[in-house]
Order: structure tokens, then sequence, then C-alpha cells
């Protein structure tokens, strides 16, 4: 048997129900192995062992009574930090915010906490989730695993670093522009942005989604499971769709499948050639069992991209200059710099920018509904260093490597990345797989039938020393 932090949800689930382990022993063993990873990964924050201990001896008496919560009775698991639960503070990354324990848990918190998953603690995020990095004013620098000179991405940052070192086998992000999909291109895992609306979130606003970090898409599939189940305090979420099988993976006949291949998104970066490589090798692989893969011109433009830009400047200016003095300076200072030019936009300005949103979505949606997935780059570049807050680290020219992720968090369409592939020097490429709105199984299933041509996974990195 693999060593008990490398194990799946799934494995670990039949061998609790085989009892042959215990979640009380998993959870000590991928605690261990956290204290072995964190001096040098820095992607933790309010670990609780003593309180993960406590969860994992009540799941290991549910076991023993054959009376397991859910689907995830006792697999480790960390959760974002801006994922409140009950009595943790949320910093949200910054050390501008005032600590103040949480009232109650967010809901795919309260889902994950019914289901008995076991919370061993948070993982680290940048400045109100709006960097790609793992740069934080209030924790320590997050890096990437697989070469920790290296940015982890973000702003899911911490789990994306957490899911790839073995940190235990579920984890949570959040995403409203690539926030769980930039880490996981950069570091090697899977992830689902899902439609908004598919697991409820609080609080909701535009193109903001939960979604599962996970190392294979059949341990997502059993997130998802969980995480879908309603709340009302969404007001945004679908309704409750008791007959998606979502661990049903494997049904997806890709003959006569018609996939688009974006590599091109109009704006930004300009895709590394091991990038482009690799996500062609993988169209031509889906084309080989029998696929139609056609090309899909740019959609985007830079007139979206800036007009955001200005809306999100204005918006996140807003709330920073709200705050007393003592407590802006405290923000990251590339993100005071961003933020800067919010002051000096005028509302036509700012309209015209928020009006962009709503032409990506329909731009995307338009220029997808030929097809009925797309692959893409996830990002156009691999991980950058690990002290930038960007791959070009330039606040005023922040979301250069957005470009493929952001469309769909407007359009709503549920988007998963998936390692694709890897670079001469060992660097994980992520490549991006679009689907229709809703379609969150699709996207799911043609995810896993790439995972199934790919092979197996080169050897997860592994602690130094």
């Amino acid at each position: 048997m693999s060593a008990l932090h490398d194990l799946s949800a799934t494995e670990l689930v039949a061998a609790y129900a085989r009892r042959e382990l215990s979640p009380v022993e998993v959870a000590q063993a991928v605690l261990a192995h956290i204290d072995h990873w964190e001096p040098h990964l820095g992607a933790t924050w309010a670990m609780d062992p003593d309180g993960a201990l406590a969860m994992a001896r009540a799941s290991e008496a549910r076991w023993r009574r054959g009376e397991p919560a859910g689907s995830v009775d006792g697999v480790p698991t960390m959760l974002k930090e801006n994922i409140a639960t009950q009595g943790v503070p949320v910093p949200l990354g910054t050390a501008a915010i005032e600590l103040v324990p949480a009232a109650a848990d967010a809901p795919p918190a309260a889902r994950l906490r019914e289901a008995g998953a076991v919370f061993l603690g948070k993982t680290t995020m940048p400045d109100y989730g709006m960097l790609s990095s793992g740069l934080s004013s209030f924790h320590r620098l997050a890096r990437n695993p697989w070469d920790l000179r290296l940015n982890p991405g973000g702003s899911s940052s911490g789990a994306g670093a957490g899911a790839a070192a073995g940190y235990g086998p579920l984890h949570l992000g959040t995403d409203i522009g690539g926030s769980v999909r930039l880490p996981a291109s950069w570091c090697g895992i899977f992830t689902l942005k899902p439609s908004l609306g598919r697991i409820p979130i609080y609080p909701p606003y535009a193109g903001r989604v939960a979604g599962p970090m996970t190392r294979s898409v059949e341990d997502a599939a059993l997130m998802m499971g969980v995480l879908s189940q309603p709340d009302d305090r969404d007001a945004t979420r679908l309704p409750h769709d008791p007959t998606i099988a979502w661990t049903d993976l494997d049904r997806l006949d890709l003959k006569g499948l018609r996939l688009g291949l974006q590599l091109d998104a109009g704006w930004g970066m300009r895709v590394d050639p091991e990038v482009r490589d690799a996500v062609v090798a993988a169209a031509r692989r889906f084309e080989a069992e029998g696929a139609i893969v056609e090309p899909l011109a740019p959609f985007m433009t830079r007139e979206m991209a800036d007009g955001m830009d200005r809306f999100w400047r204005m918006r996140s200016w807003l709330d920073i200059s709200a705050l007393p003095m003592a407590r802006q300076q405290k923000v990251l200072p590339y993100i005071r710099q961003w933020v800067a030019s919010g002051a000096r936009l005028s509302a036509a300005e700012v309209f015209h920018g928020h009006s962009q949103m709503a032409a990506m979505r329909d731009a995307a949606v338009a220029s997808t509904q030929r097809f009925d997935f797309v692959l893409s780059p996830t990002a156009p570049n691999v991980a950058f260093p690990a002290e930038w807050a960007s791959p070009i680290n330039d606040p005023e020219r922040p979301f250069e490597h957005i470009a493929f992720t952001l469309p769909y968090n407007m359009s709503e369409q549920p988007a998963a990345s998936i390692n694709g592939g890897f670079t001469a020097a060992g660097l994980p490429i992520g490549l991006q797989i679009a689907g229709h709105r809703h379609d969150d199984l699709g996207v799911l299933r043609l995810a896993r039938a790439w995972e199934q041509l790919r092979g197996p996974q080169r050897a997860w990195p592994q602690p130094p020393g």
C-alpha cells in the first residue's frame, strides 16, 4: 500500500469500510507529513491537530458502527482560509483584517463537516484573493513543491501547493478569475471551477465559486457530491439535482465529440511554446480516439480585459480606502499600487468596465456553443519566481496571465484544469477543459478520459531531506 498521506479519498473510504485503516491513524500520518513539508512550503494557517484528531475519533466510531456520516467520512481535508469555519478568523490573506472568529461555517464547510470530513486546518491565500500568487502580507510566502524557488499560484495558493505535496487528499479553494485553476496548473493537480451556483457559497457575487482541488478527477467528483448539496444562504444557487451521478465518470464516448482548441485568447501573455505543444498533443490524443477537433478563434478583447480591470480597481479601492490609514498601510504594496488609480476613475469608466463582464459572458457562450467542450492552456506560462506577485510582477498589468481562465467565470460555465504534461525542466503544464453551463459532470468525464489517456502521473514531490 502507498504511504497513508498519498492515498486518495476513494481509497481511504474503501479501506475504512473494510476496517483496514482507521481515520485516526490516517489523520496522524497526514499531520506528520505536513510537519515535514511545511517549514519549506508555507501552505497552511490555523492548523488544528487536536480538533482534527477529535473529528477523526468520531469518524472512527461511526465506521465501527457501520454508520458513516457521508461519502468523505474520515478523509483529511483542508479549506482555503476565506471559507469560514465556525470559531476560526478569516484574515483574507491580508494583515489589514481584524481577526474575528467566524460565527458559522460557510456552506461548503458545512456540507463537508456534515459528511464527516476531518478538518486539519486552513490553506493560505494572498491579500483579498486578488493575486495569482502565494505572496501575502499576513501569511508566510507559499512555495511550489515541484521547485521551492517558484510560486504555487493563487489565489488558492496553499491549496494548490498542499494538494501536490500530500496535505491530505481533499482541498477546497475559490475562484473568481482563475484562482483554483491557475494553482492547479502550476502545481500539477486537478480542479473544477463549477458552474456558478453549483456549489452554494456565501457571500456570493459575480463569478465567484468554490471548487475541489485534488490529485485526481475521482476525488474531485467525490467532493462534488457533497459540495453541491443545497444551502439557502446562496441566492445564486442552482436547483439541487439529486440525479447527477458525480462519481459515474466513465460514460463519455469520445467518438464524434466536438472539441474546440483555443491556443490564442485574444489578449494577455504569449503562450509559452512548451505549454502550446502540450495542449496540442492532448488535442491530438483525443482526435486519435475519434473526437473532432477544430480551432476556436479568440473571443475576448483587450477592451473587455481592461474594463474589468478598471471595475475591480474601483471595487478594491473602495474596500481598502474605507479602512483606517494604519490598516491600509498593512495591505501588500503591490495591491495598494494596483488599486490607487481607482480613486481617479469616473463613474462612466467604472460602469463601462462593469459592462465588460457581461460582454465576456456573451462572447464566451456564443463562441463555444458549437462545441461540446473547449481545450486550451489553463495559463500561458508555467510557475514563476516565488517572490513575485504575478507572472510579470507589474501592478499596472496584473491580469495578463488569466486570459484563458477569466471568461468562464463571467460566462458561468464549468472549467477544469488537469495536468497536461511537464516542461523539459520538470514543471507541470495545465490543460483547461471548459463545457457548457450546468454540464459540470461532462467536464469531469472528459477530464477523466484525459487522465486515462495521459497515463499515471510522475511521482509527486517529496519534502527536502
